[in-house]
């Protein structure tokens, strides 16, 4: 977690000089709104902190990434980069951002009044009575949930709470709550007694039998994938979600390889968490 500007800046020197290949004062000054002086301190101590991961190249007056490079604050992911890109503000140069376009999902509305007595009984860890509507149920039905979580699937968000009529741990989607909340007592489900939340369990994914040896190398290279495999760890809770953001029919073959790309190679052994 980053807690001070200056961690910040740290993350910020490494995340640019790793992904664009390099950074220096004023770049670093302009994009913190900082005077050259600090960013000069800033960089100082990222190289004290990372000695072998930055050199000044004199001729183009930049710190670049050496072969020897760590990442020691950032992931490494590409992901981490492009979020980064994609949620700056007011970029001061044209050379400081990429072209770039994000699909942008259609807003889920959600009521204000509602989602403050959502958190508060997150944080009370208190039973809530709520209206709520599914394609099952249509109409407005009451129900009363310990909530713990609130989760993003990529697509929407969900709120991961105890149904007292259901007797287990469901997710609610937040677009489908109506009406007003009460809140009402404490409550002794909360996360802990979460079982499907507080199992990690293991997705094995594979490319799909059926392509040609080199279109499944070309996959096993998109994930780095070892062995011809991927290996997630997630919660059983999650499992089903992550499936389909990988776009993994376990259900049935689609017909077009091509277009399966992946399957989950140990369905038998994590079946029971999947809906």
């Amino acid at each position: 977690m980053l807690k001070t500007d200056t961690d910040r800046r740290a993350w910020l020197i490494e995340l640019i000089s790793y992904w664009e290949g390099g950074i220096n004062a004023t770049g670093l000054a302009a994009l913190c709104g900082i005077g050259r002086q600090q960013a000069t301190k800033d960089l100082s101590a990222y190289r004290e902190r990372f000695s072998t991961n930055l050199s000044y190249s004199p001729s183009l007056k930049t710190f670049q990434p050496t072969s020897h490079f760590i990442c020691g604050l950032i992931s490494g992911d590409v992901a981490e980069y492009l979020d980064w890109v994609s949620g700056q503000r007011a970029p001061t140069t044209a050379g400081s951002v990429l072209p770039y376009q994000c699909l942008r999902h259609p807003p889920r509305k959600v009521a204000a009044p509602l989602m403050r007595k959502l958190i508060q009984a997150i944080r009370e860890q208190r039973r809530i009575e709520v209206d709520y509507v599914s394609l099952s149920n249509p109409d407005h039905e009451g129900r009363v949930i310990v909530p713990h979580t609130f989760v993003n699937t990529g697509l929407r968000w969900h709120l991961r709470a105890w149904c007292e009529k259901s007797r287990d741990y469901r997710d609610f989607v937040l677009s489908r709550f109506r009406g007003e909340a009460e809140l009402l007592d404490l409550s002794f489900q909360g996360v802990d007694q979460d079982v499907a939340w507080q199992t990690q369990i293991e997705l094995i994914l594979a490319p799909d039998p059926r392509l040609s040896p080199a279109k499944r190398n070309v996959i096993e290279q998109d994930y780095a994938m070892a062995n011809g495999f991927l290996q997630l760890s997630t919660r059983a809770a999650l499992a089903n979600y992550l499936l389909q953001e990988m776009q993994v029919n376990y259900k049935m073959l689609d017909g077009t390889p091509e277009a399966q790309q992946l399957i989950l190679v140990n369905l038998d052994e994590v079946r029971q968490w999947l809906f």
